[in-house]
């Protein structure tokens, strides 16, 4: 397994990155993969993850992960918690002091979360919804 980052306003990562949320993520909006960093995980040339990083729209010192999905048949296989540990690396390199994200009825990616660290925290202004959970590290 390889994890690259990709230049998403080249149109075929841009197709690329949306078919994997329509695949990963079904039921969720599409993202704007325009906005931030963006990564694919390869099994060889096969695409079977990706993930997003940009920066906080509320903390100047603070990264958010925006999106991340593994396609079905590889979820188990700590795929997840390398996506993070690349996000990681990119916004130590950018000079973030936190990392905050959210999840929603995905008991996966907040057990991969607490496995590489994060804590549970309450925003105070809430951005997502009544079951949304608020995750942050300190890097």
């Amino acid at each position: 397994m390889q994890i690259k980052i990709i230049d998403a306003t080249v149109i075929e990562n841009y197709d690329l990155l949306n078919d994997l949320q329509k695949e990963c993520l079904p039921h969720d909006d599409l993202y704007n993969v325009l906005d931030g960093w963006w990564w694919i995980a390869y099994d060889n040339d096969q695409p079977i993850g990706f993930s997003g990083l940009v920066r906080s729209k509320r903390w100047s010192d603070t990264g958010y992960f925006c999106r991340a999905g593994v396609v079905k048949r590889y979820r188990g296989k700590g795929i997840q918690k390398d996506l993070i540990r690349v996000r990681e690396r990119k916004a130590r390199k950018l000079g973030f002091n936190w990392i905050i994200t959210d999840t929603t009825d995905n008991p996966p990616s907040s057990n991969s979360l607490i496995s590489c660290g994060y804590k549970l925290f309450n925003p105070s202004i809430p951005w997502g919804g009544r079951r949304t959970l608020y995750w942050r590290k300190r890097l």
